[in-house]
């Protein structure tokens, strides 16, 4: 028997159970009422054609999209284990908030982990321990003949653009990258007011799109680019060949999302789609 006849079984013999209670006791109509209601969501899951599952399974085949909602739940709180989380584990995850809360972040009595499984890393004592050095490690930029050469931190704030962050959380970075002695990205989205306004290290990114640095024709405007590399905060500069995170397709941002001030950071124009190439156009520096 397949399902759609055992929907059709059910529901006539449902039915006809309800109308009997309601004949033999009218408190029963509020059971009846919901007995209709289920009828009726069977019968427009048997009618709609959208869904495959609904179609074949009236009224169960919800369920799957009800499991397929708290899946990610389910599988946090009851098949993960505190270390084997992607692409952060719980116990990751509680580190992080403890140190934010500002409370112990030391777990005494051993691990959890399995110290002798292959690839598992750890620091040995030496006998011949050396002072660590008082400053943090740094990268020297430039050669000889570079005339600015920046001493670049090891970590820095990696590229993330205005526009897909806010304001907010921009300040916020460059107000870090100052504090910690680090450089910030600013991502192929350009050089906005909010990167400079934190006084952090700055590493201008030039995508394929020239953003910032561009003419209204979308070609790179030397002059444009020497009056922004020239700034004290942009310690270096970035070159994207290509979209890493859009390979062989570039970027699209749509016109709705386009505001005043992305426009004049930019140096788009407002009501049009603004479009990232795939790769760098060395025509466009012509």
């Amino acid at each position: 028997m397949t399902p759609r006849k055992i929907f059709w079984l059910g529901s006539a013999s449902l039915c006809a159970a309800a109308v009997y209670l309601v004949y033999r006791n009218v408190q029963f109509v509020w059971l009846a009422l919901f007995v209709a209601v289920i009828v009726l969501l069977g019968i427009y899951d048997l009618l709609q054609t959208k869904h495959a599952i609904r179609r074949n399974f009236p009224v169960v085949g919800r369920f799957r999209y009800l499991f397929e909602l708290v899946r990610p739940e389910l599988h946090q709180y009851f098949v993960e284990s505190n270390s084997s989380g992607r692409p952060f584990s719980r116990e990751l995850r509680s580190l992080v908030y403890q140190r934010a809360k500002g409370v112990t972040d030391t777990l005494p009595f051993g691990t959890e982990k399995d110290v002798y499984a292959i690839g598992y890393e750890w620091m040995n004592h030496s006998l011949q321990a050396i002072e660590p050095p008082h400053e943090p490690p740094r990268v020297q930029v430039g050669g000889p003949d570079c005339k600015q050469p920046y001493s670049a931190a090891v970590l820095n704030v990696s590229a993330m653009s205005y526009g897909s962050l806010s304001k907010n959380a921009i300040l916020a970075l460059n107000k870090g990258a100052k504090a910690g002695g680090f450089a910030h990205n600013t991502g192929e989205g350009g050089l906005s007011p909010h990167h400079l306004e934190g006084g952090g290290d700055i590493i201008w990114q030039v995508g394929t799109g020239y953003f910032g640095c561009r003419t209204a024709e979308g070609k790179f405007d030397p002059g444009l680019f020497a009056e922004k590399a020239s700034l004290a905060n942009v310690r270096m500069i970035e070159i994207k060949l290509s979209q890493g995170a859009k390979p062989g397709h570039g970027g699209i941002l749509p016109a709705r999302k386009v505001t005043a001030e992305i426009s004049q950071i930019r140096n788009v124009p407002m009501g049009k789609d603004v479009l990232s190439p795939p790769v760098w156009c060395t025509r466009a520096l012509g």
